[in-house]
């Protein structure tokens, strides 16, 4: 519910609160008072598009702040919750224009975007009259107001179920006929490709392994007569042989020398043993460096078949085992390909049976609602002196989608024996007036919770008998919420639960204007001046006091 709108310089307006209630709220005032100023500016602050140039002469920015009251369950938590903002049972939107034209918004004192008001002026704020684009009037939306009116909401979800899994299996054909065409262009090569991969068999370290085994066997013819020659040397007939004389020329004498040999002898006994230790090292050398010399040509033959079958498949040679692994992958699912094409097509199949059941039941149940909705309306027209008009909710063929496969249209025959047609193109002003209160009461029982509904002048056009049918029409639809009429009509003003008159004043050459509060002894004079005009009469009081008696 709105509770309060607070605009400050905004076109002739200087600074405005206004607090609305529950119930019927009703605002009158001459042509021109300003009335049409407080829907721009709360479409302003709500952000829906409308006029470029909003802010008062000669103020440097116009602001509007509108208070809403949001009880449990309400859909607008839902917009703030999807958004990031914390849940609250208060919502403040606040919005400034600047004498330059840009704009910035509020939402409980964080920024956001003009989008984001308008999300959440869809659940706050239903906006009815004869220049509507956003509600009755718009026939983008009359398929979910019948759904709305139908209740059939569990078919709806079955259809929206079926849609999301017949589009993720359409989806998911496309993608394996993609794949399967894609397999196909390539077979010759994958199947060369693998064959060349499996023959070689290539695995993860054997080029380096290779490497290093090639590079020593190059080697060792080289350096393989220096260390036979250093083994020579260190041998028997070298200078093991010497150091084994010398160590027992040494030994046979050592008792003769007092012990002076003795640490010569130590020292002489662990080169020995080191001796031995490198002797052996140089031996084992020399045995690996003993090989095939078919070893090298086997060895230097698989190393460049590795790395001249990476170089062609641009990858490097520890990469040849995983990309045989992916291209025998591809291999087999296109194998494999036309089996799993069929398994899905049939999948797909079966889907759209289900998507096909579900949009039939919808459809039916469309057009039991359809018939349903046109007599009401037609009901509600009678007493608004429309008894020989014709209402017609039209069902017609649409492309699939997750709502079904039916466009719903309202199309109205005002007058009897003229075909029905659109309902913003056909009807008067008066008439399109009272076709949208028809089907506005009819919707109402089914319609979102803690809405509030604004009628701008939706009586133009019609007055006495009609015009309180009109007033008693919005007082029903008020009596669970809150509605606001902007009214021409004194029948409509006087059944209203709340009343204010906006005047227009010229003040320092500059006109403003004012929205006043009415005590029951102020509406009485304002009806009377909607019946009287500028002249108010004792007849015109006499009759508002009748009008206001109800």
């Amino acid at each position: 519910m709105l509770r309060t709108l607070d605009i400050r310089d905004m076109l002739i307006i200087d600074r405005l609160e206004l607090e609305f209630q529950s119930g019927l709220n009703v605002l009158t005032g001459e042509t021109g008072a300003g009335k049409s100023i407080l829907l721009d500016s709360l479409g302003f602050v709500l952000g829906w598009r409308g006029r470029a140039e909003l802010v008062r002469s000669g103020a440097e920015q116009g602001e509007v702040t509108a208070v809403f009251d949001l009880p449990a369950r309400h859909p607008a938590r839902a917009v703030l919750a999807d958004a990031g903002f914390d849940e609250t049972d208060e919502l403040i939107l606040r919005r400034v224009n600047t004498v330059e034209g840009r704009k910035t918004g509020w939402v409980n004192d964080r920024r956001a975007s003009g989008e984001m008001l308008r999300a959440l002026s869809e659940t706050l704020v239903e906006l009815h009259g004869q220049h509507d684009d956003r509600g009755l009037l718009n026939p983008k939306g009359h398929r979910a107001l019948l759904d709305t009116f139908a209740a059939h909401d569990a078919l709806l979800a079955e259809v929206r179920t079926a849609w999301s899994a017949m589009s993720k299996a359409r989806k998911a054909v496309a993608e394996a006929e993609a794949a399967y065409a894609a397999a196909q262009a390539e077979e010759d090569f994958l199947r060369h490709a693998v064959a060349e991969l499996d023959k070689l068999a290539p695995e993860v370290g054997e080029d380096a392994e290779l490497d290093a085994r090639r590079r020593m066997m190059q080697s060792a013819e080289r350096i393989r007569d220096d260390i036979a020659r250093a083994a020579q040397v260190m041998g028997l007939e070298g200078a093991e042989g010497a150091m084994a004389d010398a160590l027992r020329w040494l030994d046979g004498v050592s008792d003769a020398a007092d012990g002076q040999l003795d640490e010569p002898l130590g020292a002489l006994t662990r080169a020995m043993a080191e001796l031995d230790e490198a002797s052996r090292g140089v031996a084992r050398c020399l045995d690996a460096l003993e090989f095939d010399p078919t070893e090298l040509d086997a060895t230097e033959e698989r190393l460049f078949a590795l790395r001249g079958l990476a170089r062609k498949h641009s990858v490097a040679p520890d990469d040849l085992a995983g990309l045989a692994d992916n291209l025998r992958d591809r291999l087999m699912a296109l194998d494999q390909g036309a089996d799993r094409m069929a398994q899905l097509q049939a999948e797909l199949r079966a889907l759209q049976v289900t998507y096909d059941s579900a949009a039939d039941a919808l459809r039916q149940s469309r057009a039991e609602a359809a018939g349903r909705l046109d007599k009401a309306v037609c009901a509600e027209l009678a007493p608004l002196k429309m008894e020989r008009a014709v209402f017609v909710t039209e069902l017609t063929d649409a492309p699939a989608g997750p709502d079904g496969r039916d466009t719903v249209a309202f199309a109205v025959a005002p007058n009897p024996g003229a075909p029905a047609g659109p309902i913003g193109k056909i009807a008067s002003g008066g008439e399109l007036s009272r076709f949208l209160l028809a089907l506005k009461v009819c919707l109402s029982e089914r319609r979102d919770a803690g809405i509030t509904m604004i009628f701008d002048e939706i009586d133009r056009g019609v007055g006495g008998a009609t015009a309180d049918a009109v007033g008693r029409r919005l007082a029903a639809l008020a009596r669970d919420g809150q509605v606001l009429v902007v009214t021409h009509s004194p029948q409509v003003a006087a059944l209203g639960a709340h009343h204010w008159r906006v005047e227009k004043q010229v003040s320092d050459g500059q006109t403003i204007s004012t929205v006043v509060p009415l005590d029951s002894t102020a509406r009485e004079g304002e009806i009377a001046r909607m019946l009287s005009g500028d002249t108010v009469t004792d007849q015109a009081r006499a009759a508002a006091r009748a009008l206001l008696a109800g």
